[in-house]
């Protein structure tokens, strides 16, 4: 059964969790379908030394919706609103899939409000095929007739069926809001271009991870940003997909430590 955990709420409806204490505040932001639980691991192990912040994107969890047409732009005003309502900047920011493309847009249009960016499983300059097939999965999920499940296929493997980290996702799945869930995925699809001129220009210590097994969010991808940016490194870890920070929580955990002690 999804354990789910406490919540507070900004004035603006942005549900948010907070653990731990420190001089850095880490904002987690999870992807498309997910909510603050799919960041079990990294809280509990991060918020023993800083604050961590961790929120559901709009219309996921208790987060209030968003209101007009989707667009990435949208979503990355709302995450500025939401860390100026918690009161948290400058900050280290860690994004996955969906959550990497607003972490990149915060960065890149409001700088100064980070220390250090995290993307994992983040998407890049998509091929014309993966475009289609993310345009066409948008398609589907905006038409409210589709399959909730069906990234299980692609986020794990056949051996990791079962797991504990593939029942929380398909639970978690399965208990999405569909408009909000197909408002994300929208702008999911359509936001891997919208700023990814950025980071030659983005000082910050900048991590890139992503699992070698992840069809969407590759490790080319990965070694694109990261030789695009400053500052940054690239991380793949072998063997895993697209659920990486549940998969392999101890190699994430090691790399998200390893960033947040960069100056």
């Amino acid at each position: 059964m999804l354990q789910i955990l406490p919540r507070s709420k900004t004035p603006s409806g942005a549900a948010y969790l907070e653990r731990g204490a420190g001089d850095e505040a880490l904002v987690l932001i999870h992807g498309v379908g997910m909510r603050i639980e799919a960041w079990g691991p990294q809280i509990e192990r991060l918020a023993e030394g800083y604050r961590v912040i961790a929120v559901d994107l709009p219309g996921h969890g208790l987060s209030n919706a968003l209101d007009g047409a989707p667009d990435l732009h949208r979503y990355v005003a709302w995450f500025q609103r939401f860390l100026e309502e918690v009161d948290a900047g400058p900050v280290n920011v860690a994004g996955h899939s969906m959550g990497a493309l607003i972490a990149n847009g915060i960065v890149a249009t409001a700088p100064g409000r980070v220390r250090r960016v995290a993307l994992l499983n983040g998407v890049y300059r998509r091929g014309p095929d993966a475009r289609k097939a993310v345009e066409a999965r948008a398609r589907e999920i905006g038409s409210g007739d589709f399959d909730r499940v069906a990234p299980l296929a692609r986020w794990f493997s056949e051996e990791e069926a079962g797991t504990d980290a593939y029942i929380l996702v398909r639970d978690l799945l399965q208990a999405v809001d569909p408009s909000g869930y197909a408002a994300a995925y929208a702008a999911f699809a359509g936001g891997d271009t919208v700023y990814a001129d950025c980071w030659p220009g983005v000082e910050c210590p900048a991590l890139f991870l992503t699992g070698d097994g992840d069809l969407n969010s590759t490790a080319g991808m990965t070694r694109d940003m990261a030789a695009a940016a400053r500052r940054g490194r690239a991380v793949v870890i072998e063997g895993h997909r697209h659920m990486v920070n549940l998969t392999a929580p101890d190699a994430v955990n090691r790399a998200l430590a390893d960033w947040l002690a960069t100056s």
